[in-house]
Formats: C-alpha cells, sequence, structure tokens
C-alpha cells in the first residue's frame, strides 16, 4: 500500500496515526471512542460510522475528507467530471468582476429560466450535466447582477451560488461549497433577502455536520432562524424555517442528544403539515416526506439503527419525489440495515440509490462506506455485488 494513498478510510486512519505518533490506544482516548473500534476501523473489519470518523479526525487534527479520500480523484477523472471543476472554481472568483466578455447576457427572463433548470438537474441527479453549464450561467447572472437595479438580479445570482454549493458538495469539494455559500451570502445582502440569508446558514451548518463541528453548526441554524425573522410570513418563509428545523435534528442526531432531534423533528413536522408538499419552493424538498426521511436519518445518527430501518418502512414515498434526495435516502436505509445484519437487503438500496441518482451515488461517502461494511459478506451476496464495487472504483 502507498502510504501516500491508503486504499480505504480505515487505511488512512492508520496512515495518519502513525505520522501523528499515536497508538491505537492513544488516539482512541483522544476521540472518545472504544480501542475495539479503533482496531476493527484501521483493519477494514468495521465501517466507520460519521460520528466515529468525526472524532477521529478532531483527535488527529485532520479535516475528514482527509480520511474518507474526498474528493474521489480517479473516479472522477473516469468520469471526466474533474475537467468541470476548475471553470467552476474560476467562475466563482469572478463574482466582483462586471461583464468583459462582450458577449451580452441573455434576457432576464431566460436567465431565470434556466437557473430553474439548472437547479432541477441537480434535483434529478443529472451532476455533469448542472456542473458543464453553471460556469456560464454564474458569469451572466452576475454580470446582470452589476449593471442592473433590481434585486431579483441579485437573488438570482444568490440562488445560482446555491447551485454551485449543491454541484460541489455532490462532487466531493468541500473546500470548494465553502466559497459558493460565501458567494451566496454576498449576493443574498444585495438582495435584501433574508429567506435567501437564512437558507445559506442551512447549508453552512451541513457543511460543518460534514466536518463533525456540530456546535458551530448548531450556532449557525441559529443565526439562520435569526435571519428568518426578518423576513415577511408566508409559505416561503416556512419552508426555509422547516428545512432549518431538519438541519438541527440531524446535527442533535450525530451529536447523540436524542431530545433535542426529536423536538426539532416535531416543529419541522408541523410545519410541514401546514406548507404540505414543498419539492421545488427553493428546492429543498420540504414537506412530510422529507420530514419522514430525515426521521430515518437522525435515528441512524443516534446510531438507533432498528428503529431506523422500521421507520424507513413506515415511510411512502411519493411518485416523483426529487431523485436525489430519494436516491440519498436509499444510501441512508442501506447504512441502517447493514449495521442491523440485513446485508442484502442494504445492498439492494444501495443499487437503488445507483439506478435512481448514478452520479451522485458514485460520489456518495456513505454509499462507499456501506458498501466496504457489506465486504465481509461478500460470500453469500449476489454476483452484482463485485460488479457494484468495481463501478464504484473500489
Amino acid at each position: 500500500m502507498s502510504p501516500s494513498k491508503p486504499i480505504h478510510t480505515g487505511a488512512r486512519i492508520a496512515h495518519t496515526r502513525k505520522i501523528r505518533h499515536l497508538t491505537q490506544r492513544e488516539l482512541a482516548s483522544r476521540a472518545n471512542v472504544s480501542y475495539s473500534t479503533v482496531t476493527k476501523v484501521e483493519q477494514g473489519i468495521l465501517p466507520v460510522s460519521p460520528s466515529v470518523l468525526g472524532a477521529l479526525a478532531r483527535a488527529l487534527s485532520v479535516s475528514v475528507t482527509d480520511l474518507s479520500g474526498q474528493p474521489y480523484i480517479d473516479e472522477l477523472r473516469r468520469d471526466q467530471l474533474d475537467a468541470l471543476i476548475n471553470p467552476i472554481r474560476e467562475a466563482l472568483d469572478a463574482y466582483d468582476l462586471r461583464q468583459d466578455s462582450g458577449v451580452p447576457p441573455r434576457p432576464e427572463s431566460e436567465l431565470s429560466a434556466h437557473a430553474e433548470a439548472l437547479c432541477a438537474m441537480v434535483r434529478a441527479g443529472n451532476i455533469k450535466k448542472a456542473a458543464a453549464e453553471l460556469p456560464g450561467l454564474i458569469y451572466e447572472a452576475t454580470a446582470v447582477a452589476h449593471t442592473g437595479s433590481d434585486s431579483r438580479s441579485w437573488a438570482r445570482l444568490a440562488s445560482t451560488y446555491r447551485a454551485a454549493y449543491d454541484v460541489t458538495t455532490k462532487l466531493g469539494y468541500h473546500d470548494l461549497c465553502t466559497v459558493a455559500l460565501d458567494r451566496m451570502e454576498w449576493a443574498s445582502e444585495r438582495a435584501s433577502d433574508p429567506v435567501l440569508g437564512g437558507m445559506r446558514q442551512y447549508f453552512r451548518a451541513l457543511a460543518y455536520l460534514r466536518a463533525s463541528n456540530y456546535e458551530r453548526g448548531r450556532r449557525l441554524i441559529d443565526l439562520g432562524m435569526l435571519r428568518l425573522d426578518q423576513a415577511d410570513s408566508g409559505r416561503e418563509l416556512d419552508v426555509v424555517r422547516g428545512q432549518l428545523h431538519l438541519g438541527a435534528a440531524v446535527l442533535a442526531g450525530r451529536k447523540k442528544d436524542r431530545e433535542s432531534a426529536e423536538g426539532h423533528l416535531q416543529e419541522a413536522e408541523r410545519i410541514a403539515l401546514r406548507t404540505g408538499p414543498a419539492e421545488k419552493d427553493h428546492w429543498l424538498s420540504f414537506g412530510p416526506t422529507n420530514v419522514g426521511v430525515h426521521r430515518v436519518s437522525v435515528l441512524a445518527e443516534l446510531d438507533l439503527y432498528p428503529e431506523a430501518v422500521r421507520s424507513a418502512e413506515e415511510i411512502a414515498i411519493p411518485d416523483r419525489w426529487p431523485p436525489s434526495r430519494l436516491a440519498h435516502h436509499h444510501a441512508e436505509v442501506a447504512r441502517a440495515q447493514m449495521w442491523t445484519g440485513h446485508t442484502k437487503a442494504a445492498f439492494k438500496n444501495l443499487q437503488s440509490a445507483r439506478e435512481i441518482a448514478p452520479q451522485q451515488t458514485r460520489y456518495h461517502s456513505t454509499v462507499r462506506e456501506t458498501y466496504r461494511g457489506l465486504e465481509s459478506s461478500k460470500r453469500s451476496m449476489p454476483q452484482a455485488f463485485s460488479a457494484f464495487g468495481t463501478w464504484l472504483g473500489m
């Protein structure tokens, strides 16, 4: 095994631990994780849960992505997706530059329609197409915002930066997604739109969830709620407030605070009963179904995997629910099923995630860790199991 490129998360943890001159027991003590968990994770016998991975990353003073291996460069290159990242990076860096290409931007109605279509692409799981079209749209929306005086132009630009956040997050470029969120805040302030500002804090909280900084994530949720206090009442406000509660519930679950998590879920459920399905409102997928899906995620974060599996069985997913959210849900259910020993059912859910949103699923860290955890049951798996691993690049 090359020390510069360990082959799985456990090997990366072991490699980093040795660089820090720590024993397995010392790492376990620093991270407040059991010694047996550290040894099994490093050997690849036990899949690493998000909360354990976060604790180990903090103890080793590295980022979670340093240990998970994101972004998965080899796979991105095979799919020719890596070449789409630098144009997005350059477009995000041109936020304060007026149009200089000599090509006039399209009419605002066309830009708005394209921005909506791009968000729909991401929700449909068509990440490659969205990534390819995103830089040009950012440049155009930036030019219109700078040359116009309409707050709607700045709001459109903020939403376009949000799409950049979605794309870069799904491809594993978490450092770049924070740049997109900074740009989103910059544009939303110029749009004087507290709803967009509150939504931006929600996405920032998710970024800190992935980084396992749960307390900072909670504080960002609180800031988002304060921003929403400045907004006019109505459905748009309700949807974003409800989504903030869902984000807070997952953060509390990862922190093993069941009481707080349940309180946020109940509040989100109350709001969802009022809004009904609101999947296209700011493309947050909010509504009763999303509350149920988040309940499964929270139970899994609390390590209550049997309850998570039972809760998933009670959800009736409506037709045409956003593929990106549905694929993520299948990945979460697969993780819970793996931990409860339902290995074949877990693999079936991984296959479902691939069928629904293949581009997203291939770069999903939960999918990869779950697949790694199922490898011990490889002999009892169908033939498609090995082929799935090859497709993942594992």
